[in-house]
């Protein structure tokens, strides 16, 4: 993997990926790291000052005629080698309701953001993650990948407890993106998953997860690595075992 995109790096799992990529053994050579306002990001200027391979990226996701420039400030870093792999992280969550709490409005944004953003921006970096495909053999994130980062809330199978609509709605939308995605990309030799990092203590987690930001970025990305065709259009757990849609 010579270069990734990461979205929503500002804290949480995002700043946990480009923080534990920058400490592998072979680090990717050129790691993009998207959020919105860079004068806020302290931790991630941090690593982005240890290290030369990490570049930031303004974005605000919700901006869709800003994907542009984007996606030209990736492409002058890497040119013809394209992106290797691009990681839809960015996500938000409204307070969890019943059905009669449910607001229109939320509903709205998080599929906005959570499904839509997801989506286009896929489809913008496109010709980027074509041009890291070509010529070469197999699926994997050596070739070309997009890795959506899903919830096991967004499972219709798994749903025991109801409520959530905004959230479990944007991601089981994710999930059959990327079951489309997986299927229109297959022929360019792009493999698209989507990935559940498990219950962590972030933000949006919340205190009570059992599972910390290193333990489950330490198995995402071991089980992005290790990733190959029989893994495309799947629903993985960070470890990289089966979840039911």
């Amino acid at each position: 993997m010579r270069s990734i995109l990461i979205t929503g790096c500002n804290r949480g799992l995002g700043l946990g990926l480009v923080q534990h990529l920058t400490q592998l053994p072979n680090p990717p050579e050129k790691i993009f790291a998207t959020c919105r306002d860079i004068n806020k990001a302290d931790k991630l200027r941090e690593i982005a000052e240890r290290s030369n391979n990490v570049h930031i990226i303004k974005a605000d996701l919700k901006d869709l005629k800003d994907y542009d420039r984007i996606v030209n400030e990736v492409s002058s870093h890497v040119g013809d080698a394209g992106l290797n792999v691009l990681f839809n992280n960015a996500a938000i969550m409204t307070q969890s309701t019943k059905l009669e709490g449910v607001k229109a409005e939320d509903l709205t944004e998080v599929y906005f953001v959570n499904t839509v953003v997801p989506i286009m921006l896929t489809k913008a970096f496109l010709p980027l993650l074509k041009k890291a495909a070509t010529g070469k053999q197999g699926m994997g994130v050596d070739r070309a990948a997009v890795i959506n980062m899903t919830s096991l809330m967004g499972s219709i199978a798994d749903n025991g407890s109801g409520g959530a609509y905004p959230y479990r709605c944007s991601k089981a939308a994710l999930n059959a993106a990327t079951k489309s995605m997986s299927v229109d990309l297959k022929d360019d030799g792009i493999l698209v998953a989507c990935m559940h990092p498990g219950w962590v203590k972030t933000d949006m987690g919340g205190s009570n997860a059992p599972m910390d930001i290193d333990s489950s970025v330490q198995n995402m990305v071991k089980t992005v690595l290790g990733l190959s065709e029989k893994d495309n259009g799947t629903f993985i757990r960070n470890d990289g075992t089966i979840l039911p849609w």
